[in-house]
């Protein structure tokens, strides 16, 4: 929905803002949520109430004239004649004034509006015409400002959470949450919101399931409501009969193989096994193989290649059988829309950024090309409870604004698994790290551990001879007693398969995918060093940054 508004000279388009740090050109107070904004202008934003308020007004404080709103700042020379006649203050926000040029009656936008209705209370509000100090006794938290009070019951509130839904959808929960004002003695287990994973305050207002044990902090729901389905609830009975139908081919599609079965064994359970296939991420027919001979990847999750597994006998090829039975699609806790599995991502350079432990990958994506939106398989099969052999109780997926240590490798982030119980969590990257892994040709294989292996005191990584931090993760050999980080043994793109040859239109050889450490060349196409991640041509010894195929 597009609208043009007096205050700016370009379009201004409806969306949501679910990020912090925005600022409302009418009123000066944080966006989040329903706005106007203009695609040019990153920085003009409105609030949704704040860009429809009317142009043209009658007030019952100034009844001979019209009102009109203007912006404040900047519209008159004399300070004093812009002051507005019941807060006697300067806010430099949306005001209206009279329509006479001769008379001076302003009044702020927020001390025009007369009572209103709030879908979060039964009563009408009645805005509070003064700059005051209050507690809100919808979300709990002191502020400075003008808020909206219910006469009858004493009810303070924000002018921004009057605007809170009572029924309000996520994306991370299958049914409608109902907004509460505090929880009922029944209910009193429920201690953490389901969506951050930090403690919920009972004497306030959070959104609540009355099917399960649900509970969802208010901003937390507002940054995470599925927005699809908010427009499903406002499309006619036709359009959502239509939105139904394709949520219905993906949770069929979600249970479809990949593949096509070419022959098949009958296995020692008496269970049909599809020895070889026709899958739709390779050109030839792959053959399952029970024996490992090398250290290859999958190319699908890009983790060591394990038994059973199927190969491509023209190919260097591998895939494991759990990553031949993916679904095509399937949707995932992180974003609101279906994603679709990729065999290779369509970004430059056959290379991909996940989402969620933000890693470089060049296997198999789940990809929402909408909204540009890529996870890998790893990231793909964790849901919003995780239970992990490091930690005693169950953690659940936090999408929180306030930044968190990762316990395993002390890095911040936003995206994490945490306890409710402790202050434990762990991110997606260390999440999804291998519970044992090969370093190069060397046998027999590293475990993750998770604590000290003893109590010397004394803590080293024994491949780049480093000092570990004992509180944090490694990988450790028992048979060689060897300690090392985990990005030692790893290295710095797990999730890359290197060695693999692309064609690309740019070039006339196919080109090869390798890792470059050292002894960096040059760049055909920008004249700069290539480092790390780059394609070479081995017959004319072409060098390319990723980026630019």
């Amino acid at each position: 929905m597009e609208i043009s508004h007096f205050s700016h000279v370009h379009p201004l388009v409806f969306g949501e803002i679910k990020t912090e740090g925005i600022s409302c050109f009418g009123c000066g107070r944080q966006v989040l949520g329903p706005s106007y904004s203009c695609r040019k202008c990153k920085w003009f934003c409105h609030h949704k109430s704040c860009a429809e308020l009317p142009y043209e007004l009658s007030h019952p404080l100034h009844r001979q004239h019209s009102l009109q709103l203007f912006h404040e700042k900047g519209s008159y020379d004399v300070e004093e004649r812009s002051r507005c006649v019941v807060c006697k203050e300067l806010h430099y926000e949306f005001a209206y004034r009279c329509s006479i040029p001769t008379c001076d009656f302003i009044l702020h936008s927020g001390c025009a509006v007369l009572p209103l209705k709030a879908e979060c209370h039964d009563h009408e509000l009645t805005p509070i015409r003064k700059w005051i100090t209050f507690t809100c006794d919808l979300c709990g938290k002191n502020g400075e400002g003008m808020p909206n009070l219910c006469v009858p019951c004493g009810f303070w509130i924000h002018k921004g959470c009057a605007s809170f839904p009572k029924k309000i959808k996520v994306i991370r929960h299958k049914h409608h949450l109902e907004l509460t004002h505090s929880f009922e003695v029944h209910q009193s287990n429920i201690q953490s919101c389901r969506l951050c994973s930090e403690k919920v305050d009972k004497n306030y207002g959070n959104y609540h399931c009355s099917s399960c044990n649900f509970v969802a902090h208010l901003d937390c729901a507002k940054r995470n409501e599925d927005t699809e389905q908010k427009l499903k609830d406002e499309e006619s009975t036709e359009s959502k009969t239509a939105l139904a139908n394709e949520d219905l081919e993906i949770n069929e599609s979600t249970d479809m193989v990949a593949y096509k079965v070419k022959t098949t064994n009958m296995g020692e359970d008496g269970i049909e096994i599809a020895t070889e296939i026709e899958h739709f991420s390779h050109e030839h027919d792959l053959k399952l193989i029970d024996e490992v001979h090398d250290n290859e990847k999958c190319d699908g999750c890009m983790q060591d290649i394990l038994s059973p597994f199927y190969s491509c006998a023209k190919c260097c090829f591998f895939l494991h059988k759990s990553c031949a039975d993916l679904p095509r699609k399937k949707r995932h806790p992180l974003h609101p829309h279906s994603l679709t599995l990729l065999p290779k991502t369509s970004y430059r350079g056959k290379l991909f950024w996940c989402h969620a432990c933000d890693q470089g990958c060049n296997g198999f994506t789940y990809n929402c090309e909408k909204c540009k939106f890529d996870l890998d398989v790893q990231c793909s099969l964790i849901s919003d409870i995780l239970t992990h052999p490091s930690h005693a109780h169950c953690l659940d997926l936090s999408t929180s604004t306030n930044e968190q240590n990762c316990h395993s490798c002390n890095s911040k982030g936003y995206q994490l698994f945490r306890c409710t119980i402790c202050e434990f969590a762990v991110d997606f990257k260390c999440a999804t790290l291998p519970q044992t892994r090969r370093y190069g040709q060397q046998e027999p294989s590293f475990t993750l551990h998770y604590t000290a292996e003893d109590e010397t005191g004394e803590y080293y990584c024994d491949i780049c001879e480093e000092k570990r931090d004992p509180e944090l993760w490694f990988y450790y050999c028992a048979d060689f007693n060897y300690p090392a980080h985990p990005k030692c043994i790893l290295g710095k793109y797990p999730n890359c398969k290197f060695g693999c040859t692309y064609s690309f239109d740019c070039h006339p050889h196919p080109l090869t995918f390798v890792e470059k450490a050292k002894d960096y060349p040059q760049c055909h196409k920008c004249s700069l060093l290539c480092k790390e991640l780059i394609y070479q041509c081995t017959e004319c010894n072409f060098n390319s940054h990723y980026w630019h195929l």
